[in-house]
């Protein structure tokens, strides 16, 4: 199968299996790579697709992305890539085949994702705009920083915001941005 192939039964079954509020955001730069899909949800969880013709040549530097801007990391490969695929991302992250069979296009956990133990909120923070990130001041009773850099903003939010709630705001920040801007 190829990566338009599986992301499109990848989501077909994040939106089966979510029944909560959840946003589905399609190559999101991180750092030096982009994430093929991110599902928001009370985290961020993200998924790096591999086709059965696609190899493994970037993905250590496609990890070390994934692992510092979310919580949780699937690799999500076709069948050609079913047996090397947990030789090439740490055990903490989860693995899902994409398949045809006789029965039709399936998909198989082979491994569930467990927490990115190098997962960074400062790093998560720097995603949002800065209309965002004063929507978090504002949230906060904090002032608005105006004249600092996103930087700055940043640091002064991490500092005195408490992580599980400034983690619910920048998913929230994530649900209302105008994808449509980008």
């Amino acid at each position: 199968m190829n990566d338009h192939e599986i992301r499109e039964t990848l989501c077909k079954c994040i939106e089966y299996i979510h029944r909560e509020k959840f946003r589905i955001i399609d190559e999101l730069v991180i750092g030096k790579a982009r994430a093929d899909i991110v599902v928001v949800t009370d985290s961020l969880t993200g998924y790096e697709i591999k086709g059965d013709g696609d190899s493994y040549s970037r993905l250590p530097g496609q990890i070390e992305e994934y692992d510092r801007y979310f919580q949780r990391n699937y690799l999500v490969v076709g069948a050609n890539h079913r047996t090397t695929a947990p030789q090439h991302v740490p055990p903490y992250w989860g693995i899902l085949c994409v398949s045809e069979s006789e029965k039709g296009v399936q998909m198989e956990t082979i491994r569930e994702a467990g927490q990115s133990p190098k997962y960074s909120q400062k790093k998560q923070l720097s995603l949002l705009w800065r209309k965002e990130l004063v929507n978090i001041l504002k949230a906060n009773s904090l002032p608005k920083c105006s004249g600092k850099t996103k930087a700055n903003i940043r640091k002064y939010i991490l500092e005195r915001v408490p992580k599980d709630i400034l983690q619910k705001q920048i998913c929230e920040e994530f649900f209302e941005r105008d994808w449509t801007l980008v």
